[in-house]
């Protein structure tokens, strides 16, 4: 199954900080977070309707490789998948243990902030996107990151009530670096939240 996701350089919402709860300590309100859900949306369906948004970027990833660019074909087992430029991203900076999924207790407050947007906004669907640092192999990274957003996508379904029909898990290893000039960078552990429809 092949869904799209979108990069765009609108500079769309410009001003709000980057990363909810990161370690430079900046911060999204729940209003800033719906705000970026809509613009997301809204240019979703620019795209799916066949419209040409200004500085969009398709890339066709394959499951278990690296991305193939825009030019290679959406067949089985790849996701097109793009990324929104930093100022609409939705990203929260959720620490892991090493080797770990688990979600623990003193980054519960993160997520609660989203849950709290969520349950706020009509949208109909999100997807959870896991990114990984890029220490260790593609397809360690990439089984990691997708049992990462999965964890999420639990935890937004059972302790706060979000519909599972809502929510869709992605791993994405380490193929789209929040820094890569640090590929080994803590930034680059991070769950990123998009609105499809």
């Amino acid at each position: 199954m092949v869904i799209p996701v979108l990069r765009t350089g609108l500079a769309l919402l410009s001003g709000i900080c980057l990363l909810v709860g990161s370690a430079q300590g900046q911060d999204l309100t729940e209003e800033q977070i719906l705000q970026r859900f809509e613009a997301q949306r809204e240019m979703y369906r620019a795209t799916v309707q066949g419209q040409k948004t200004r500085g969009l970027d398709m890339i066709a990833v394959p499951q278990g490789g690296e991305p193939a660019g825009a030019e290679a074909p959406a067949e089985g087992g790849t996701v097109v998948f793009g990324e929104f430029a930093p100022e609409l991203q939705v990203n929260i900076a959720i620490r892991f243990a090493f080797d770990s999924a688990s979600i623990a207790p003193d980054q519960r407050p993160l997520l609660e902030k989203m849950c709290g947007a969520m349950r706020q906004s009509d949208v109909a669907l999100f997807r959870i996107v896991g990114h990984t640092d890029a220490k260790g192999s593609d397809s360690y990274n990439e089984t990691l990151s997708k049992l990462r957003a999965e964890e999420v996508r639990r935890w937004l379904v059972q302790d706060c009530g979000i519909a599972a029909a809502r929510l869709e898990a992605l791993g994405m290893g380490k193929r789209f670096l929040a820094n890569p000039a640090d590929p080994a960078a803590a930034e680059n552990r991070r769950v990123e939240f998009q609105a499809l429809s």
